[in-house]
């Protein structure tokens, strides 16, 4: 298991390699040269986590070039994944051999730290079927992983429920940021005490919110600005998970050499934020949620009696993110997402109004949905 020392002494900055530069966007080839240099930066700055994962297309390959073929084994910890999705595999041979191909992409020899991938209600039963916790727990045992994790995207119930089965796991990898700390949808604060409840360190990825929080709404912009003008809207944000007790390392996807050096100039030694900056945070969260929004809680009562299967506060998360980030295509991505068969759109409602009187928010479900569709629809 991971030592307590162990987890306070790590670098709380990692590289996460998933939105690494491209040379050619038509190709989506990855541009090795410039990655190099950030890889450069990023140890030349003390820093010693590197995340990449098998669906991370060119990832490894890349890792092997710009790090692995470069430095020394020792001087970097290196983390990949196995996705067991349908996307990814299509059975147990399959799954498992993500494994081996990616150790030979990275070259790597082993793997720090190995996670099961993107783990939620929907797919934790082919982990269980294609016996992947078995496997992994087999290949730690031949030293050709060190520690095993898994990274996590659901409620905190249902994390809850995988931590209490599977103690072996050693950390879990969690989506976290302060925009969703109290998310009612993300459960960010939630699924953290959850670990803390089962001492499982964090890694956090997602700080930024997918970039979001690197150009917040003006009105959280103009207090981060007062406070600390010379800072950037991303360094708050990733300052405020890596500020948390529990959390082992914060992921950042960074995509070009200017991202890395504005998170190595306040990463580089973090030692915590100080309670003037936490009352910033503390005002910018509520600068959030003073943005008109639909007041959902995620308790999901109304979603039982639908006749049309809608996933109501599913689709009220996405109109969220258009409302208070005014992010059209993201908004509308997270709705299709949701509104997959055999799940209804916004506008198959038929106005039965079950909904609104399993609703504990007493919220019009009915006229909101016409206004979701209206938006993110078309």
């Amino acid at each position: 298991m991971l030592e307590k020392e162990f987890v306070k002494n790590m670098p709380k900055l990692g590289f996460g390699l998933m939105r690494l530069p491209r040379s050619n966007k038509e190709t989506d080839e990855i541009d090795v040269e410039q990655t190099k240099v950030m890889v450069d930066k990023f140890l030349a700055a003390g820093l010693k986590y590197f995340d990449t994962a098998f669906v991370y297309n060119g990832s490894e390959a890349a890792a092997k070039a710009a790090l692995v073929d470069r430095y020394p084994r020792e001087s970097y910890f290196l983390a990949s994944k196995l996705n067991a999705g349908a996307y990814a595999c299509h059975d147990e041979e399959s799954a498992k051999q993500e494994f081996w191909t990616s150790l030979e992409r990275t070259g790597a020899g082993y793997f720090d730290f190995y996670l099961l991938h993107a783990l939620s209600r929907n797919n934790i039963d082919k982990y269980e079927e294609y016996h992947i916790w078995e496997f992994v727990q087999e290949q730690k045992a031949k030293g050709l992983i060190k520690h095993v994790g898994f990274s996590f995207h659901d409620t905190a119930d249902v994390l809850d429920e995988i931590l209490t089965k599977h103690p072996e796991a050693e950390f879990v990898q969690l989506q976290i940021n302060y925009a969703d700390w109290d998310s009612p949808t993300v459960q960010s604060r939630m699924c953290y005490e959850v670990c803390v409840k089962h001492n499982k360190p964090v890694v956090v990825m997602e700080p930024v919110k997918g970039g979001t929080l690197a150009n917040p709404p003006q009105s959280v912009k103009d207090i981060l600005t007062a406070a600390e003008p010379d800072m950037s809207a991303a360094s708050w944000a990733v300052r405020f998970v890596a500020d948390q007790p529990n959390v082992m390392v914060v992921l950042s996807g960074m995509s070009n050499i200017e991202q890395m050096e504005d998170n190595t100039s306040y990463m580089a030694g973090f030692s915590g934020m100080t309670d003037e900056e936490r009352k910033t945070i503390g005002e910018a969260q509520k600068a959030l949620a003073a943005i008109p929004q639909i007041p959902c809680t995620a308790c999901k009562y109304c979603v039982d009696g639908c006749p049309m299967q809608i996933r109501i506060p599913d689709i009220f998360a996405a109109m969220n993110r258009e409302m208070i980030f005014s992010q059209t295509e993201a908004a509308k991505r997270a709705y299709a997402n949701a509104t997959k068969e055999p799940h209804g759109k916004a506008s198959q409602c038929i106005q039965c109004g079950a909904c609104e009187g399993a609703c504990p928010q007493h919220l019009p479900i009915r006229d909101l949905l016409v206004k979701c569709a209206e938006a993110l629809e078309n």
